[in-house]
């Protein structure tokens, strides 16, 4: 098995590896951030460039390095390979670079966006933004369309990773929504104005990184921080029936499916679970959803017993 370097932590891994699910094997800081790269979807990495790494030495056979930063979602590993992320300075340059070229057309609309406390973007440019915008032309923008009964495309806040066109394309029977245009005209858009009616097309929203596609039964009705995500299950005929449910008190405001660690879904849930499944009846709640502390959704939200002398503290 090829053994690799990432941050100066090693680790074996399987041959064909590549270089994030090696350091995603890994965990922590030598972990790169991904915006396009979908490890259920065929195709998707490679179009946002988030991942960029530094190969300080390609191999044992080869030791010398590679002469540009790399995708580190489409680049397999080598024996004796060593990669350099958080401790390149090449690497966290570019990434700002790159993070700067995504906020080009972005709308800074953060405080009215269903996204916000919730977005990959808007972690990356915490972490790899400037302060201010050197761009001075007139950004790109589009109206709001409903694509569907549930979903609302918000086309100017698209980055256009391609991964609710993979999800629809490789989940459902019929994908009727692809990119159209070229260059920087390209959009995402519905043929015809066709909508999106699949089982199973509720999940483009989960994949979607930024605020683009959201959930038209959420949309504005509360921020995620003053909901509860709990993990609930229910006995269903089209999905696994394994979802998320985010309650306002004693109701449900929305159903999502679960997330890992990186914001990948691995149990896709169909529409009737995710829209139209809202009454406490409907599900069986397993226990509190566990929040990185470090998101803002964990805000006021504990998972170990409360104190008896502590009244203030609310338990997820």
């Amino acid at each position: 098995m090829p053994l690799v370097t990432i941050d100066g932590k090693q680790i074996e891994v399987p041959e064909g590896t590549t270089i994030l699910n090696a350091a995603r094997m890994i965990g922590g800081d030598v972990v790169p951030p991904a915006m396009c790269y979908y490890s259920s979807l065929k195709g998707s990495g490679g179009k946002c460039r988030t991942c960029l790494v530094e190969v300080s030495k390609g191999s044992e056979k080869d030791p010398r390095p590679m002469p540009k930063l790399v995708a580190s979602c489409s680049t397999t590993v080598m024996d004796g390979m060593e990669v350099k992320n958080k401790t390149s300075d090449r690497t966290l340059d570019a990434r700002k670079g790159v993070v700067e070229f995504l906020l080009i057309n972005h709308p800074l609309d953060c405080p009215i966006c269903d996204q916000a406390g919730e977005c990959d973007l808007q972690n990356l440019a915490f972490e790899h933004g400037m302060e201010h915008s050197r761009y001075e032309f007139e950004r790109r923008e589009f109206d709001k369309i409903d694509i569907g009964e549930y979903i609302k495309l918000h086309m100017t806040r698209c980055i256009l990773c391609y991964r609710c066109v993979y999800t629809a394309d490789q989940l459902t029977e019929k994908r009727e929504h692809g990119i159209i245009k070229r260059g920087d005209q390209s959009e995402i858009s519905t043929y015809i104005q066709n909508a999106l009616d699949n089982d199973f097309i509720g999940n483009v929203i989960d994949v979607c990184p930024v605020g683009a596609l959201t959930d038209k039964t959420f949309r504005f009705k509360s921020r995620v921080w003053y909901t509860k995500p709990m993990d609930a299950h229910r006995n269903c005929s089209k999905c696994s029936g394994n979802a998320v449910v985010w309650m306002i008190g004693n109701d449900i405001a929305r159903v999502t499916a679960r997330k890992d660690q990186y914001g990948e879904v691995k149990e896709f849930i169909c529409n009737e679970c995710r829209f139209e499944k809202k009454e406490m009846s409907d599900w069986t709640i397993e226990g509190p959803r566990h929040i990185n502390r470090h998101s803002v959704i964990s805000a006021n939200k504990y998972e170990t017993p409360i104190p008896e002398h502590t009244t203030l503290l609310n338990k997820a």
